[in-house]
């Protein structure tokens, strides 16, 4: 199971990709939580200009299995959704990190990044 070394991540499984230079960060599911889920059938995601507030649902995924709220790590607003998991979802099952990254936040509070988990962390929290 593949855990980045560059991304934080949250309890319920969300991974987050900040760009300092732009404030912005880059959502979505780790490669645990894609295991998890089984294969991936749809997937809902807010719409560009939404608000996401920091670990309130900002979306839903459906899997074979199940349906589960996406949980936002970071306040801020929607600036890019990823428009190929309208068509693609299983896109998230194949490629968790890269092309299945779900959305874009500009971020509103930087302090926030450091209530999430560092991928030490994360990797005791799954184990």
């Amino acid at each position: 199971m593949e855990i980045p070394k560059e991304l934080l991540y949250t309890q319920e499984h969300e991974w987050i990709l900040f760009d300092d230079s732009a404030n912005t960060a880059t959502i979505g599911i780790t490669d645990y939580a894609q295991g998890e889920l089984g294969d991936i059938v749809f997937v809902e995601l807010p719409n560009v200009g939404a608000t996401v507030k920091q670990m309130d649902p900002f979306g839903t995924i459906e899997a074979v299995k199940a349906v589960s709220d996406l949980f936002s790590p970071v306040t801020g607003e929607v600036v890019e959704v990823n428009s190929l998991l309208q068509d693609r979802p299983e896109l998230i099952n194949q490629d968790p990190y890269d092309k299945g990254w779900m959305i874009k936040v500009k971020i509103s509070d930087s302090s926030e990044l450091n209530s999430l988990m560092s991928p030490e962390d994360y990797k005791t929290h799954i184990s």
